[in-house]
């Protein structure tokens, strides 16, 4: 199987598949590390695939054979929350693994794609944020924790993280 599974930049036709990689990724691998009521109000805007990643070439996406998502993710620029990036810093964004694939190196490829991608493109420092639910693997990558955040999803809704950071 490890031979038939492609990484590639995501395009606008990819929308569906996204999302439903992170509808089944997110409530599943999430649940150890949050509460119910920090999930109840945070999944339905963190489990959506956002049209601009998908469309910026540094999103990319892990599928098999048969075109199905297993993986997600990629850097920007741009911070997650918007505005403008400094051009050294880059971004990792939405990293996602469809938990029936775990532990299979998927997301180990995407951001190891992300990376390389982002140095190559004169990033010199990539800054994450990480659920708590993947601080071991940004940490396995090379990343360092700066500190424990609070990410305002929308008004009166805030998803506890922990801003990582790696030197390119």
């Amino acid at each position: 199987m490890a031979d038939e599974i492609t990484i590639r930049p995501t395009e606008a036709a990819d929308l569906a598949a996204v999302d439903a990689l992170l509808a089944t990724s997110y409530p599943a691998l999430l649940k150890r590390d949050y509460a119910p009521s920090v999930l109840v109000t945070a999944l339905p805007l963190i489990s959506r695939a956002r049209p601009e990643l998908l469309r910026c070439g540094s999103y990319y996406i892990a599928e098999d054979g048969e075109g199905g998502a297993l993986a997600a993710g990629g850097w920007t620029r741009s911070p997650p929350q918007g505005g403008v990036g400094r051009p050294e810093i880059g971004h990792v964004r939405h990293v996602a693994t469809h938990p029936a694939h775990l532990r299979k190196g998927l997301a180990q490829g995407i951001l190891t794609r992300a990376l390389s991608d982002a140095l190559t493109d004169g990033v010199e420092r990539m800054i994450c944020q990480s659920t708590l639910t993947a601080v071991p693997f940004y940490t396995a990558m090379g990343f360092r924790a700066r500190g424990e955040i609070l990410i305002a999803l929308r008004p009166g809704i805030t998803f506890p993280a922990v801003e990582m950071e790696r030197i390119l």
